[in-house]
C-alpha cells in the first residue's frame, strides 16, 4: 500500500463510521505539509506492521472525537470538568490497556489531522535546540511522537521518558524502536511516578512535558519538580490547554493568566508562548465561548 493510499484509506474509514467528520477532515488535511503527510503515512505503516489495521485506527480516532464531544457538551452545560481527581479516571483510562491503547493511537493521529495539534507540534519542532548536547527528559511521552521528533531534530546524547501508564510506555518504546532515530541516541522509557519515584538522573538539559498539567490534581508540584531537575539554561517545553474538556482532564485552566501565575509560583518564567485557539475562532472568541485553547510554553529558570 502506498503512503498516499494509506492516508486516503484511513480518512475514508473515519468518514464511513462518522460522516460528520467529512468536512472537517477534508479541510484539515489540506493544511498539512508534505513532511507531515509523510509522517502520518509512516505512522499508519508502523501500526500495520504491529498488527493494527486501518479499521482499528479509525475506531481509535473516532473514540477521541466522540469522547471529546461528550465532555465538551458536559463542560458547556456546567462550566467545569466532569472529574476532579486522579482516582476517578485512573482505572478506566490509564490502567485499562484496551482503552488506553485506543486513546493513545487516536491522540497520535490527531497530531496530524487536527490543525491545533499540528500547530503545537510545529512550535515544538521549531523551538527545540538543534545543537545542544546532554540529557533529555520527557514527562508523559504518551504515544511517543514528540520524543521521536526530539531524537530526529536534536543532538542530545541521552533520552529518558517517564510515564505512569504501562500502555504508553510500551507504545513509546515500540514507536522509537521502529523508526529511524539516530543510531547513537541512547534512550530508556520506564513506568514510574514523576513526583514520587527517583529518576535516573539528577539534572536534565532538556525537559519536555506535553499535555500533563491538566491530568493532575496539583500541577504546581509538577512545575516545581521540573525547576528542581532542570540544569541552568535547560530547554523546558510545556503544553497544557485552557477550557479543554476530555475524559481524563481534571485540572481546569480558565485563562492564560492562570497558567502564567502557576509558572511564576513554580519559580519559572515564560521565554516564549504560543496560544492556539479553537479552529475557526480567535483566542478572544474562544475564551468568550468557553472553547478549547491550546497553550505551548518555552520556560526558563
Amino acid at each position: 500500500m502506498s503512503a498516499n493510499s494509506g492516508i486516503s484509506t484511513l480518512l475514508g474509514e473515519i468518514v464511513r463510521i462518522n460522516p460528520l467528520q467529512s468536512g472537517f477532515i477534508e479541510t484539515s488535511i489540506d493544511g498539512a505539509t508534505s513532511d507531515e503527510l509523510r509522517d502520518l503515512a509512516d505512522y499508519i505503516q508502523f501500526c500495520e506492521l504491529n498488527s493494527l489495521d486501518i479499521s482499528y485506527l479509525a475506531e481509535c480516532y473516532d473514540l477521541i472525537v466522540k469522547d471529546t464531544l461528550r465532555e465538551q457538551t458536559y463542560f458547556q452545560r456546567h462550566k467545569r470538568y466532569r472529574y476532579t481527581t486522579f482516582a476517578e479516571v485512573a482505572d478506566s483510562v490509564y490502567f485499562d490497556d484496551d482503552y488506553m491503547s485506543k486513546y493513545m493511537h487516536g491522540l497520535a493521529i490527531t497530531a496530524w489531522l487536527w490543525p491545533n495539534h499540528r500547530d503545537m507540534h510545529r512550535f515544538f519542532a521549531r523551538s527545540i535546540p538543534t545543537a545542544e548536547k546532554g540529557t533529555y527528559l520527557e514527562v508523559g511521552p504518551g504515544h511517543g511522537v514528540y520524543m521521536m521528533t526530539a531524537m530526529n531534530l536534536s543532538q542530545y546524547d541521552r533520552f529518558e521518558g517517564i510515564d505512569l501508564s504501562p500502555t504508553s510506555v510500551e507504545m513509546t518504546r515500540a514507536l522509537l524502536k521502529s523508526r529511524d532515530v539516530p543510531s547513537a541516541a541512547q534512550y530508556e522509557i520506564y513506568c514510574s511516578d514523576f513526583l514520587g519515584d527517583e529518576l535516573h538522573h539528577d539534572r536534565y538539559d532538556a525537559i519536555v512535558m506535553g499535555e500533563v498539567l491538566e491530568h493532575v490534581e496539583e500541577p504546581l508540584r509538577f512545575l516545581r519538580k521540573i525547576r528542581q531537575l532542570a540544569a541552568e539554561d535547560a530547554f523546558i517545553f510545556v503544553t497544557t490547554p485552557i477550557n479543554a474538556p476530555a475524559i481524563d482532564h481534571i485540572y481546569l485552566f480558565e485563562s492564560f493568566d492562570a497558567i502564567e501565575e502557576l509558572v511564576s509560583q513554580a519559580g519559572l518564567s515564560i521565554r516564549e508562548s504560543r496560544l492556539i485557539p479553537y479552529p475557526g475562532e480567535t483566542v478572544e472568541q474562544s475564551i468568550e465561548q468557553y472553547l478549547p485553547i491550546n497553550v505551548a510554553l518555552v520556560l526558563e529558570k
